[in-house]
C-alpha cells in the first residue's frame, strides 16, 4: 500500500506520533526506532522548536502513522521512525529531510545531522553517496537493563534521603539541580522555572517517578527522570543530574535505582537510556546500539 506525506499539525499530531512509536517497539528496541518517551520528553523539552514543528514528515496509509522523519529539538536534525513494512520510503524520507530539516550554523551554512543507525545499509549508503561525514561525537548510544527480580533497594550516605516530586513539586529546586548538574556557570535565569512546569506537561509524566535526592539542608542534590511506557511496559530514564556539591556520593546512581524499582513495581522489566556513559554501565546497563551522526554542510545555504 502506497503512504502519502504531509507536514505535522502541530500539538494536534502529539498523541498520533505517541501511538506510532509505541505500536513500532519491539523486544529490546531491535526496530531501533525511538522509543515513545524520547519524542515526549523531547516535545515537552523548554528548548524545543515548536514553531518549526510544521517541518516534520509524516507518511499515513489508512491504518494511520506508517512513518516520521523528526527533529528532537531543533532544525539540524534527521531522526528516521519507520514501520518494517515500509522501508522502502528510505530514500524519500532522507529526501525530505533535506528539503524541511536543514539548520543553520553561526556562518550562515545548512547543515543537516542525519542519525543512522548502525547497520541500516539503505540509509548509510544514501548519506555516504551524498557527501555526508561520520561524527562520531554525536552518535547517540542505546543502552539497555534487564532489571532483576527481587530489585536492590537503593542505599544513601547518611544525610539524605529519597522522595519523588510527588512528595515535593518544587520547581525552582528542581530547575537549581538540574542547571548546576549540567555544568551550567552561576545560578540558572529566572524563567528556568517556567520551562521545567513544561517538562511536566506531557500526558504520560509521572511525579512519582521523578526522583530525587534531598540533602540535610533541603536542597534537591540529585535528580532522575523515568518514563514508563504503559502499553510496552518498559521504562526510560531522562534526565539525570548531580550538583557539582553532591558529586561521588552514590547520589546520581540511588536516584535512577530507585526510579528503576518503581518503574519495576508498575510491570516493566527493562530499563532504557540513550547513553553508554560507566555511570550507567556500572549499574548493569548494557549498550545494545548506536544511532550513528551523519553530517553535511550546504554551502549555498538552502532551506
Amino acid at each position: 500500500m502506497k503512504a502519502s506525506l504531509r507536514q505535522c499539525a502541530g500539538a494536534e499530531d502529539f498523541p498520533a506520533i505517541s501511538e506510532f512509536l509505541f505500536q513500532l517497539y519491539e523486544p529490546d528496541n531491535r526496530d531501533h526506532n525511538w522509543l515513545q518517551p524520547i519524542w515526549e520528553y523531547a516535545y515537552t523539552h523548554p528548548w524545543f522548536d515548536e514553531g518549526s514543528a510544521s517541518r516534520i514528515g509524516i507518511w499515513e496509509d489508512s491504518s494511520g502513522i506508517v512513518a516520521a522523519a523528526l527533529y528532537e529539538l531543533r532544525l539540524g536534525e534527521a531522526f528516521f521512525q519507520i514501520r518494517p513494512d515500509y522501508r522502502g520510503l528510505k530514500p524519500e524520507m532522507f529526501d525530505y529531510a533535506e528539503q524541511q530539516l536543514l539548520g543553520s550554523n553561526p556562518e550562515g551554512q545548512s547543515y543537516l545531522k542525519a542519525y543512522v543507525s548502525e547497520g541500516d545499509e539503505v540509509l548509510e549508503q544514501i548519506a555516504h553517496q551524498r557527501g555526508y561525514r561520520k561524527q562520531p561525537e554525536s552518535d547517540r548510544p542505546m543502552s539497555q537493563l534487564r532489571i532483576p527480580d527481587p530489585f536492590p533497594l537503593p542505599v544513601l550516605p547518611a544525610g539524605f534521603r529519597l522522595k519523588s516530586l510527588a512528595d515535593e513539586n518544587d520547581l525552582v529546586k528542581m530547575d537549581r539541580v538540574l542547571w548546576r548538574g549540567f555544568n551550567h556557570p552561576g545560578d540558572p535565569p529566572p524563567d528556568g522555572v517556567s520551562g521545567r512546569k513544561k517538562m511536566q506537561s506531557g500526558p504520560h509524566y509521572r511525579k512519582d517517578l521523578a526522583i530525587v535526592v534531598e540533602a540535610e539542608n533541603g536542597e534537591f542534590a540529585a535528580f532522575s527522570g523515568l518514563w514508563f511506557d504503559p502499553v510496552n511496559r518498559i521504562c526510560y530514564v531522562e534526565p539525570v543530574a548531580t550538583d557539582p556539591d553532591y558529586r561521588r556520593l552514590g547520589l546520581g546512581t540511588a536516584a535512577v535505582m530507585e526510579g528503576v524499582r518503581r518503574c519495576a513495581a508498575l510491570g516493566a522489566g527493562v530499563a532504557y537510556v540513550g547513553s553508554g556513559m560507566p555511570f550507567y554501565r556500572a549499574m548493569g546497563f548494557e549498550q545494545v546500539f548506536t544511532l550513528n551522526c551523519w553530517t553535511k554542510l550546504f554551502p549555498d545555504g538552502r532551506k
